[in-house]
C-alpha cells in the first residue's frame, strides 16, 4: 500500500517553526545520522504540574545571539539515553511538539540538549523525516525569513544603561 502523506522537498538545512513552544523560526539541520530530533536547550528544569512531568527550558534560537532568549515549557514524554555525535551516551528529556516546515505541520519527538557551540540549534532526525524528501545538495529550498531577529523582538533582552 502506498504512503498517501504529502511529502515536501527540503534542503539539508531549513528554517522551521515549533509553534507549540513559541519558537517562530529556528535554523535546523537535517541529520540522517541522528535517529531523534534535538533542540538546543539550557537551564532545563523538570517539575510536576497536576501529576504530569513537565520541563521548563531556555533556548538561544539564533546562532551567535546569546542576547535572544526564549523560555519554553512542555510535557515530558520520556527521559532516555541518547548517543551524541561523539558516541557518548547521556540522558535527555524528550518532548513532543509540532514541527512547522513549509506548508505542513506534524508532531515530532525532540530531545533537549545543550547545543550552544553548534551552528544549528536544531537537528531533524530520521524519525521526523517520514514526510520529507531531502536534496542534500541544496539548502533553504523553502526560503529564508525576512527578519529572523524580528520574530523574537519581545524576547530580546536590552542592556540597561549605566548611570554615572
Amino acid at each position: 500500500m502506498a504512503d498517501s502523506r504529502v511529502r515536501i522537498l527540503i534542503g539539508w538545512r531549513e528554517y522551521v517553526s515549533l509553534p507549540d513552544i513559541d519558537l517562530p523560526v529556528i535554523k535546523a539541520k537535517v541529520d540522517t545520522g541522528a535517529r531523534t530530533s534535538s533542540l538546543h536547550a539550557f537551564n532545563i528544569t523538570p517539575y510536576y504540574d497536576r501529576n504530569r512531568l513537565r520541563v521548563s527550558f531556555q533556548v538561544h534560537p539564533i546562532h551567535e545571539r546569546t542576547d535572544v532568549i526564549v523560555t519554553c515549557t512542555a510535557d515530558v514524554v520520556d527521559y532516555r539515553a541518547v548517543s551524541d555525535s561523539g558516541g557518548h551516551r547521556e540522558k535527555r528529556y524528550v518532548i513532543k511538539t509540532q514541527l512547522q516546515i513549509g506548508d505542513i505541520q506534524f508532531p515530532i519527538e525532540v530531545t533537549l540538549a545543550n547545543r550552544e557551540s553548534m551552528t544549528h540549534k536544531m537537528l531533524i532526525g530520521r524519525v521526523a523525516m517520514k514526510q520529507l524528501m531531502i536534496d542534500p545538495s541544496r539548502a533553504f529550498l523553502l526560503g529564508k525569513p525576512d527578519k529572523i531577529v524580528g520574530a523574537y523582538k519581545k524576547t530580546v533582552r536590552k542592556k540597561k544603561k549605566s548611570r554615572k
